[in-house]
């Protein structure tokens, strides 16, 4: 399972590096035909938040969602994420629109900095785990 959640987070990272990008091209208003990439990329990031949460769920690593945790908050972020991503354009349009660009931003700089505490507190349980089977097994 280590692999898996390395794997996503590599995935992540990229994914993230990539909005990044596409983010501040579009903000300079170079390429605005970029807006749908940034939304796929975006949609991405999601479904990447959405799996390290799931393996967060499955690693034992913190509560389910029913309760209080990292997951539920890497899961509750993620809707936010999606719903501003999507709906970005049509919040305060005009010249206040920059206030907008600036949430977006800082949203995206908090789901990653979520996505990465939650990958580093699963993969400390995953190797806790993996010890204390090895005690046991002495």
């Amino acid at each position: 399972m280590k692999t898996a959640v390395t794997v996503v987070q590599i995935l992540m990272r990229l994914t993230w590096l990539i909005l990044l990008a596409i983010g501040i091209i579009l903000w300079t208003g170079r390429a605005q035909g970029l807006v749908p990439a940034h939304q796929a990329a975006g949609v991405v990031f999601v479904l990447m938040l959405w799996a390290l949460a799931y393996l967060g769920m499955r690693s034992g690593a913190t509560p389910g969602l029913s309760s209080p945790g990292l997951t539920s908050a890497v899961c509750s972020w993620s809707l936010i994420v999606l719903a501003l991503g999507l709906a970005q354009t049509q919040l305060l349009t005009g010249s206040s629109h920059w206030v907008i660009q600036v949430l977006h931003l800082l949203v995206g700089i908090a789901a990653i900095g979520l996505a990465e505490a939650l990958g580093a507190r699963i993969k400390g349980r995953l190797t806790a785990a993996g010890s204390n089977q090895q005690n046991s097994v002495r």
